[in-house]
């Protein structure tokens, strides 16, 4: 059973938050040292003292209600969405599924032009209904309360939200593990997808793959890839084997939440080293303060532990014969040659984009919106 939901953070957690963040006792950090070892302490030093007493969650929050929100129980497990018809006949329902370390908050600034293209000057016969969860584990759906939530699970109960809302036919939408359970999606209830949109496609060698076939480019994507396996997945080693241990910090100390989770915003995002330019400070902040009041940071990162855990390959391991579409921006993180893509998936579109990284919704809403109208434009 669906039920109405309005976000309404207590404004005694609010006032908790921000007197934490005043009492942060900061760790040292050597001179010079910058990004270098982590988040720059300076950094964060300056972003908390705005979150305590300039960020204003109630912006923030009348955004997120400005949408219908529901929440229903799938699999056992609570799940938050939005859920915005579109004022258009003929509107396509689209999924769209966001990854860590992120949340529904990542979609605020495509949300509109999806659902009313005339508003944002597109065209109507473009338009979606669209359906935007909050993973298990993951911001208003909650703490995820039982073993076994890998990433195939949080699939299936994706597809039902969307059979429970009555759609028979749909688009998803997705990138990090948003992207994962999209193509997931594409092998699990392919009878009911049109098609599907990635921002991030993951897909590994094929057999008897030539490297000679590899382009310059593919050949630095790769060696690209290699250097990020070896020096920025330690969180992923964390969070895949002890996620708990983490959770007690990241739970307690908003700085803490802060200190982890925006570095990955600045590293992932393309922002030249200076995350703002990418991201919004504001949206940073309200994604953090999602996981903050929320209390999700530790669930959220047993996503890793549940997937990696379950004996199931973190991919399909049935090619995905949905028509697909990829959306690489230059600086995501994983950009696998295209033809490791076709193999593993029914690939229709190929957009090669001039400016983004990780994070497609918010720092490249407009470009995200377009590729996501033109896939879908003759799928419907």
């Amino acid at each position: 059973m669906s039920e109405p939901f309005v976000v309404a953070v207590p404004p005694s957690e609010l006032d908790e938050l921000a007197d934490r963040l005043r009492r942060t006792r900061w760790p040292d950090a050597l001179d010079g040292s910058g990004w270098d070892l982590g988040t720059d302490r300076g950094y964060l030093q300056e972003l908390c003292a705005y979150w305590a007493d300039g960020f204003d969650w109630r912006r923030a929050e009348a955004r997120i209600n400005a949408f219908p929100q529901a929440v229903v129980l799938v699999d056992g497990e609570r799940l938050h969405h939005l859920h915005v018809p579109s004022p258009h006949p003929g509107a396509l329902p689209l999924l769209l599924t966001h990854g860590w370390p992120g949340s529904v908050v990542e979609f605020l600034d495509v949300i509109g032009p999806l659902v009313d293209p005339p508003s944002w000057g597109g065209d109507a016969r473009d338009a979606f209904t669209v359906v935007c969860p909050s993973l298990p584990g993951y911001g208003w759906s909650g703490p995820t309360r039982q073993p076994g939530c890998g990433i195939r699970r949080v699939a299936r109960a994706l597809a039902t939200l969307m059979a429970e809302l009555g759609y028979d036919s749909y688009g998803a939408q997705g990138g990090d593990w948003g992207g994962i359970a999209t193509a997931h999606l594409g092998a699990l209830d392919a009878e009911h997808l049109v098609g599907i949109h990635l921002n991030m496609a993951n897909a590994g060698r094929p057999a008897g793959f030539d490297d000679a076939a590899l382009t310059e480019p593919e050949r630095a994507d790769l060696a690209e890839m290699r250097t990020f396996r070896t020096l920025e997945t330690g969180y992923q080693a964390i969070q895949g084997t002890k996620p708990q241990s983490l959770a007690y910090g990241l739970t307690d100390s908003p700085a803490g939440l802060a200190g982890w989770l925006v570095e990955k915003f600045r590293t992932w995002s393309d922002c030249g080293g200076d995350l703002e330019v990418a991201i919004d400070r504001d949206a940073v902040l309200a994604n953090l303060t999602t996981y903050w009041v929320t209390r999700t940071a530790g669930s959220s990162a047993r996503l890793y532990y549940e997937t990696f855990r379950s004996g199931l390959p973190v991919m399909p391991t049935e090619r995905v014969e949905v028509p697909t579409a990829v959306a690489r921006f230059p600086r995501e993180i994983y950009r696998p040659p295209r033809a490791w893509v076709e193999a593993a998936f029914d690939l229709r579109r190929w957009t090669a984009m001039p400016r983004g990284g990780h994070f497609a919704a918010p720092e490249q809403p407009e470009l995200l919106v377009q590729d996501v109208r033109a896939f879908f434009r003759d799928l419907r």
